[in-house]
């Protein structure tokens, strides 16, 4: 019984702390666009891996 005088304020203040930390990631902008970073990893790169674009290089042959 007296195990539950510590554990019931100290889930309230980690739950305080969760609620804080949700709300504050919120307003900085972090759930804003959850779906762009998804649909990226889909699009086809042509570029070799370690090749650098350049718009100067002329077209293949």
């Amino acid at each position: 019984m007296e195990a539950l005088y510590i554990l019931i304020p100290l889930s309230l203040a980690i739950l305080g702390l969760a609620v804080w930390f949700f709300f504050r990631m919120e307003s900085s902008g972090q759930f804003r666009d959850l779906e762009s970073q998804g649909r990226q990893v889909l699009l086809d790169d042509d570029r070799v891996s370690g090749e650098k674009p350049s718009s100067s290089s002329p077209p293949p042959t």
